[in-house]
Order: structure tokens, then sequence, then C-alpha cells
């Protein structure tokens, strides 16, 4: 394991102030631009985090973030005395949660300049967190091995003063998120007249005056997984929930999962509609009571922070375009493209990803959060602008007749397409794949095997196994031979881990399945161990869940090797793409009858071909690897005995 420190360091020539002067400007929460540095701004017994900064090096101990710059918000507790909240920051450019492995100091120890104060382990490396500047441990929010800890999550509080210590004796990790949970907005609205705040006292918090009860909110159904889409649920309001009842069925970027009761109660309140899409992780989706009379006391009951999730509304129909009619003046107010912002664009995470993946400049983009913070809901609502006809010279009457009207390119009858909404499913799929053809430097090995060794004894093990209601199949051979042939050359059965080549002991086949909503690779489990008959029944079942959208996440994530099989569709060969980190995937095409050179009176004999192709990672797989393994396979298939072997 790859084990980094990051350092908090200030960037020289960067001022950091050290306390801000008493005033209502100074009561604000928001953030504050910065590269280098960790500020701590104190305005009487306000605190706030303004934000981290560092660059990833590679030959060096320093890990490096810049995109944490400016991306911490800021939290104000007024009963409690100054204070710095530590947050945890995206240490590698992939990362979303991360999982603290150990504190090196407890709470009430001094912190002196360099010294460690956590290890935390994100998706790509063990990293350790060191302090630049003295201090002593106030508080730990996150114990030792929390897992799926969010990037931005309070980690701990620090104070500079011992005696502040016994103040956060009760402070907890929900304490310092309610506290948190105020619109950042309001810092920069003026504040309100005095009258109009006696008038207006505050809402209640959610929940204050209602009866016991559980919220149940969206959890992380795969490593990867930021957000999902309640597809169904299986459960109305008022009905009665039992240990182990599904409750919903929630489509993951890998696929659709059911979410099981932990608890028996009654579902009070649907708080997430069907067909909710983008749904981000923690999201309250229900509220679960334990007394039936408590159900009406939720029939109003709105949840703060769900206001952003929303069913997506029906695509518009679509309308037949017409050529404007041009005019002789155009009005003043035509509308002009925004002139887009100069300098830096501050955006969360998700709106840049979202950003990159519609292809939208930010820059074009009108931020509604804290300091013009660009959030998800600007990029979804946002509306490229038109770019207004400006006055040209009339063109020539070649060109006229060359260049077709706006109207004659963009028009599209009606009713002749449908526009189908993308799965998250599909999202991934297309991701992963364009990342694998764009990453990857592939080849390609191809040969042919003799399978009629293999369909004889094929023909006589199903007659044995008949009466078991066992039909072995062609399938289950490949992957049993597979297996073997990655014992033998385990170069084939390797992973690219970045730093390292991962060669595995074990051979774990992920066999490609269609679905209605994608490719999905269920894992047949040590598959160099089993037999062909506990191979069918493994293939069998992982299908059938995988069509049905039931399989859990350990039965599709992982794999050491991939067989994709598209011969019963009559395909005599292609070429498969790799699934990283794997470095090889088989792709089987179909059987056919040959004139095959024989010693025999006739000279040739008919025997069923199959063709098969290697595609190989050229980073762990060389030519002579691939070939080798390729050699081995064909000679497992030919004689199917020397698979008992």
């Amino acid at each position: 394991m790859i084990r980094l420190i990051l350092r908090l360091r200030p960037s020289a020539g960067l001022y950091c102030p050290r306390a801000l002067p008493a005033g209502p400007s100074t009561l604000g929460s928001r953030s504050v631009p910065a590269t280098g540095c960790l500020r701590r701004l104190h305005c009487g017994s306000v605190s706030r985090v303004v934000s981290l900064g560092s660059n990833l090096g590679h030959r060096t101990t320093l890990l490096r973030c810049p995109q944490l710059a400016g991306g911490c918000q800021s939290k104000r507790f007024y009963s409690l005395p100054p204070h710095q909240k530590v947050e945890l920051p995206a240490l590698s450019p992939t990362m979303q949660t991360g999982t603290i492995a150990r504190w090196e100091k407890k709470e009430g120890d001094k912190i002196s300049e360099g010294d460690l104060i956590a290890e935390v382990e994100t998706d790509k490396a063990t990293v350790g967190f060191e302090m630049l500047e003295e201090c002593y441990l106030a508080k730990i929010l996150v114990p030792e091995g929390t897992r799926d800890v969010n990037v931005g999550s309070v980690i701990c509080i620090t104070v500079d003063n011992p005696e502040l210590i016994p103040a956060f004796k009760d402070v907890t990790l929900d304490s310092v998120k309610s506290a948190g949970a105020a619109p950042s907005s309001a810092a920069s609205a003026p504040p309100p007249p005095p009258p109009a705040a006696a008038t207006a006292p505050p809402p209640a918090a959610p929940g204050s005056s209602y009866p016991p009860h559980l919220k149940i909110a969206l959890p992380a159904l795969s490593p990867t997984m930021t957000m999902g889409t309640v597809q169904r649920w299986e459960k109305k309001v008022g009905e009665k929930l039992s240990e182990g009842d599904l409750l919903a069925e929630i489509e993951t970027d890998k696929a659709t999962i059911g979410f099981e009761v932990q608890e028996e109660g009654y579902l009070a309140k649907i708080l997430i509609s069907e067909g909710s899409r983008d749904v981000p992780l923690g999201t309250p989706l229900c509220i679960i009571v334990e007394k039936e009379s408590d159900i009406g006391a939720f029939k109003d009951y709105v949840e703060t922070g769900v206001g952003d999730v929303s069913t997506p509304p029906p695509a518009p129909t679509p309308t037949p375009v017409t050529a404007p009619v041009p005019s002789a003046a155009p009005p003043a107010a035509a509308a002009a493209p925004a002139a887009p912002r100069k300098g830096r664009v501050f955006a969360s995470p998700l709106a840049k990803k979202l950003a990159a993946e519609k292809g939208i400049d930010l820059a074009q983009v009108s931020g509604s959060g804290p300091d013009g913070r660009i959030t998800r809901k600007d990029i979804e609502s946002f509306v490229p602008p038109k770019v207004a006809p400006t006055a040209a010279a009339a063109p020539s009457p070649a060109a006229a007749r060359a260049a077709p009207t706006p109207a004659a390119a963009l028009a599209a009858p009606a009713g002749t397409f449908t526009d189908i909404p993308i799965s998250n499913i599909r999202k991934v799929i297309a991701q992963r794949l364009m990342q694998s053809k764009q990453t990857i430097p592939h080849y390609y090995l191809s040969v042919d095997v003799n399978m009629d060794q293999v369909l004889e004894l094929r023909k006589e093990l199903n007659e044995e196994v008949k009466a078991q209601n066992i039909k072995l199949s062609v399938n289950d051979f490949i992957i049993k031979a597979s297996a073997l042939a990655c014992l033998k050359v385990p170069e084939c059965n390797s992973s690219w881990m970045d730093t390292v080549i991962r060669q595995n002991h074990v051979v774990d086949v992920s066999v490609a399945v269609s679905t209605a909503s994608g490719l999905i690779t269920p894992i047949v489990f040590n598959a160099h161990i089993k037999g062909l008959a506990a191979i069918s029944s493994d293939v069998a079942a992982l299908a059938a869940k995988a069509r049905e959208g039931k399989l859990q996440p350990h039965e599709f994530q992982g794999g050491t090797f991939t067989i994709s099989n598209l011969g019963m569709f009559g395909i005599k060969n292609f070429s498969a793409i790799i699934n990283p980190p794997q470095a090889c995937i088989l792709a089987v095409g179909g059987s056919e009858k040959r004139l095959m050179p024989a010693d025999n009176e006739k000279g040739f004999d008919v025997s069923s071909m199959m063709s098969v192709t290697l595609s190989c990672d050229h980073r762990v797989v060389d030519g002579a690897v691939g070939a080798q393994w390729l050699a081995e396979f064909r000679k497992l298939l030919e004689r199917p005995v020397t698979m008992l072997l």
C-alpha cells in the first residue's frame, strides 16, 4: 500500500490574515479563494475554514490538491469559542469518499508543526495528514474505521488554546452539520429590519414537533456510486414493514438493486417520488415510524434540502422549425450572448462533471451559490445563449444557392425520432468503455479451436446429469478452460494498478450478460477450482438475477478475467473492449463446420471450429505471452480430458 503525506503548506507571498475586524460585514459565511494555506478567520465566536490547497507530486512525500482551493464553505458556531474545523479534502482526482484509517493524535493532544494527525485511505492510496501550524485537538468527529466519509465533511475540530478544549466535549457531528445547514446565501443578503425579524419567527426545524421516527437515507450501494435513481417503491404509505422486506428499487451506476428494510415499523412518508433521478447519497428517502397511529402526523411533512431532487419533466414534443422572416431592422433588445465571466470560475465538483458531460462552458453559466459559485442546479437549468443576427454583406447568388438555409438544416419532421433518456447504467458503460479505449493500448490475437471433443464430452456428461436438471453448455467448458489457462499463464490474470501490476492468485471470471438496461458482468468466483456443474449452476443463477436487476454489488464488482460470448447470435468473430483494471478479455464466436485436412482415405474431416479473439493490455501482457495463453486455452478445449488433471 502506498503511503503519502498531505502537508498544508502556506504559499509564498500569500497574505493569510489571522483575524477580521468585528463588524456586520464580517458576520457572513462565505468561501474565500486561496491557493495554498489554511486560513482561520475569527469574528467573536464565529470561526470559518476558508480553504485548503496543494499540488500533486509523484516523487516526493507531498500530496498536493489544487482543487481544494476555495472549496470549503464556512461553518458558524455562535455558542462555541474560536476554533478551526478540519474538513476531508479530495486527496485524488477521482476521490469522492474516504476512510479514516487511524487517528495519530487523541483529543486534548498538542499538535506541533509537522505532526501527523490522521491517516486517510482513499481510492488510490493511504494518505497522512500533517499540520503546519501549532494547535490542540479539541474534538474528533469521525472515529477510526469510519468508511465512505464524503469529501468536505468535517472530521475534527482544533483550537489554539488548550483551555478551550472542554467547551467541545459534547459537540457531535450532527450538531456541526445542523449548525452549518443555514443557507449560505443569507450571508450576502442585507440584514432584515429588526421589526420584520421580530414579527416573522424562523420556522421550527423539521422533526422538532413530530413523533419518534426514523429517516431512511440513500446509502452507497456500490463503491463508485455518488447518486441514484428511485425506480420504484415496493411499499406504499401506511403499509407495515417487516425486517428484510423490499422497500424500493434503486438504480445505481452499476445495476438496479433492491433496497431492503432493516427495521420493523410503518411507512409514514415517501420523500423522494418514483422516477427521481440523480438523488445524492445521504438524501432522506422516506420516514418510518414504530406506531401506526403516528403515520398521520407526517402527512404534510417536508424535508429541508430535498427540494433539489425532482422527477425529470417529460420530453418536449418536437415542433417543426420554420424559417425566420427577415426584418429590415432587428430590435435593439435582440438576444445577445451573455459575456463570459473573466477570471477564475468557482464551481462544485459535481457541476464541473455535469458541465464536461454536456459540453457547457462554465464561463457562460451564472452561479447561484455563495459568491457566484456554480452548482448542479445551475448546470441543469442552463440554456445556451442564442447568437443574435448581425448585419452582414449580402452573399453572392452562387453562395446563396450553395448554402442551405438554417431552417432546412435544423428542421426535422415531427414523429421521425424518439429521445430515450440515458440510464445511470448506460452512462457508466459509456464512460468506462471510452476510458478503456482511450487509455489502454489494446492489441488482438485470434485463433481457431477444434470443438469436436468438447461437443462429444458435453453430450455424454449431459446424459449423466440429466436427472439433476443440469444442462452443461459450451460456455461452461470455455469458462473452465479460461480459468485453467490463467493459472498456467498468470500474466493474463493480472491487473494494471497504475503503480504496480497485480498478479492474482485466484481466477474470478466475469461473464458478460446482456440485459434490457445494458451490459453487466457477473462473476464466477474461483472458477479454477469449480467443476463444470458448479460453473453451469452459477452462470444460470447470475444471468437470471442480472436480467431481473437483482444482482448484489459484490456479485458483479471485481473479477480478474472476462469472457464475452456472442456465438449464440451467429457471430463468427469479434474484438471485445477490455474491462479495466483487468488485462485481458476473451471474445468468443460461434462454431461452424469446416473441412480440415486429415490422414484418412478421404484426406479431410468435417470439424466444428470456433474462432476466439483475445484482447490484451500491452502494458501488462506482451504479444508472446498472449499467444502462449491462447495455446494453453486451445490445448485444453481440443483435449478436454486434460482439464481433469
